[in-house]
């Protein structure tokens, strides 16, 4: 008599075949946003090479070796290495421009913030405000910003806002049966090693994101400082309201009591805080403005015409 044995498997072995076919058609890869720069595309290329690298004895690595620090935990060194590696090879300068260069605890989040290039997950950004997506009138919520390829995702792995960990975004996927959005990522120190992994968008460890493009606007008031501020004082001057020296970059006395100005001429409340409701209302003034300046129309010739 035959065994069964052999059917029973090849039945075993098409089920999981199925369930792979169906989990895939299930998720798909979502299309960024944002056009995707060719630095990225040269930043994950080199990222992925690393993939499966582990490190040496007593935690010896070469990102840590090339960051000073060969026993370091090695997880922001590993991604300013992969920056620092498509600097070299196409004569680029992205280390310290688009991304840090760092190793100590929110220093690389802080970076990002004073570029004008961070998006929290959900809640306040220390010492600054809340945040909202351009165009939009409400504050971010968890999940309302699907990070884009080259961001950097910021984790933490206690109840504070601390950054404990940081890995490199790849691409996200929607799960059309779940409805669920995951975030897939390049990682060092995982735990010993460079890996993939994937975290729900909504993971609660995930504080925010350094972003490849400037997306959303915050909330800034006295002490703030970095390019968000420039571009509000800037504004602030278009619209006669700061002198042109006064814009530094910081959140000075002279930009509180311009915002101050700015929010009683317009029946806001005066509290010299640039919060949504000033900015929106600024930004919509300024653009109003610029409609109307011919010195920002652009001229075009229409050879047809001629």
């Amino acid at each position: 008599m035959r065994s069964a044995r052999p059917f029973f498997l090849l039945i075993i072995i098409c089920l999981c075949v199925f369930q792979v076919m169906l989990a895939s058609a299930e998720e798909t890869v979502i299309e960024p946003q944002w056009p995707i720069p060719d630095y990225v595309k040269k930043l994950l290329e080199v990222a992925s090479g690393e993939v499966g690298y582990t490190e040496g004895e007593h935690g010896w690595t070469k990102y840590g070796d090339w960051a000073g620090d060969p026993y370091c935990q090695w997880c922001a060194e590993f991604q300013c290495w992969c920056v620092d590696q498509v600097d070299q090879l196409y004569g680029t300068a992205l280390l310290k421009n688009v991304y840090p260069l760092y190793s100590g605890t929110n220093t690389g989040r802080n970076w990002f913030i004073r570029a004008g290039r961070y998006v929290v997950r959900k809640g306040q950004v220390d010492d600054w405000g809340y945040e909202w997506l351009k165009g939009s009138d409400r504050f971010i919520a968890s999940g309302d910003y699907i990070p884009q390829p080259g961001d950097w995702v910021f984790f933490t792995w206690t109840s504070d806002t601390d950054t404990d960990h940081v890995a490199l975004v790849e691409y996200c996927t929607f799960n059309s049966e779940s409805g669920e959005i995951t975030v897939h990522v390049i990682e060092g120190n995982k735990p010993s090693s460079v890996a993939r992994d994937v975290y729900d968008i909504n993971y609660s460890r995930i504080l925010g994101y350094g972003t490849v493009h400037d997306v959303a606007d915050i909330t800034m008031q006295f002490g703030n400082r970095g390019e968000k501020v420039r571009q509000l004082q800037e504004k602030l001057n278009y619209l006669g309201y700061l002198e042109s020296e006064l814009i530094t970059g910081a959140f000075d006395n002279d930009t509180v009591e311009s915002v101050r100005q700015f929010q009683a001429d317009y029946q806001l409340r005066a509290s010299g805080i640039a919060n949504i409701s000033t900015q929106r209302l600024i930004d919509e003034l300024t653009e109003q403005k610029r409609d109307l300046d011919p010195n920002t129309w652009q001229v075009i010739d229409d050879e047809d015409d001629i």
